[in-house]
């Protein structure tokens, strides 16, 4: 495991990991959104995995990209 993150850096989102992201999990639920919409789950190296195995269960899982650079939207 990873040590915390900082304020600037965008973080986990696995619940009560506080672990600098690594990884941007790309999904959307094609009953409530658009085909073209991607809502975002951040991830840290060890939740990769199961965040993308829950998403992937459901059909939600659309694309993993690194997370460098930017701070894509994790709301709504």
């Amino acid at each position: 495991m990873t040590g915390p993150a900082t304020t600037d850096t965008p973080i986990c989102s696995s619940r009560g990991c506080r672990a600098p992201a690594v990884w941007a999990l790309r999904w959307n639920n094609p009953r409530l959104h658009d085909p073209a919409r991607r809502k975002t789950w951040l991830a840290c190296a060890d939740h990769r995995t199961t965040l993308g195995d829950f998403l992937g269960a459901r059909g939600f899982l659309r694309e993993v990209e690194p997370a460098s650079g930017s701070l894509p939207s994790t709301g709504d």
